[in-house]
């Protein structure tokens, strides 16, 4: 769990500042395992991290965004992208 917190660097000093940051992040740590426990997801806790990261602003509903995750395959090309290598 102390890999996936994400805390980059501390904005307070004091004794009280690092652990309510410590805690924060436990919690939402917390919140997300919960979330992925109810979708049934089937993905990684870094890849739901990273997808709520990046989707952070949208308004979006999280089943609808989970399921139009769920549905793309990871291994499909996309037809405007170049290939570096041709085999």
């Amino acid at each position: 769990m102390k890999q996936h917190l994400r805390i980059k660097a501390f904005y307070g000093t004091s004794d009280n500042a690092v652990r309510t940051q410590i805690w924060i992040a436990v919690a939402v740590y917390v919140l997300v395992a919960i979330l992925r426990k109810r979708l049934g997801c089937s993905r990684s806790m870094t890849d739901i991290l990273q997808i709520l990261s990046v989707n952070t602003f949208e308004k979006i509903d999280i089943n609808t965004l989970f399921s139009q995750i769920n549905n793309t395959v990871p291994g499909s090309t996309c037809h405007n992208q170049l290939r570096l290598f041709d085999f």
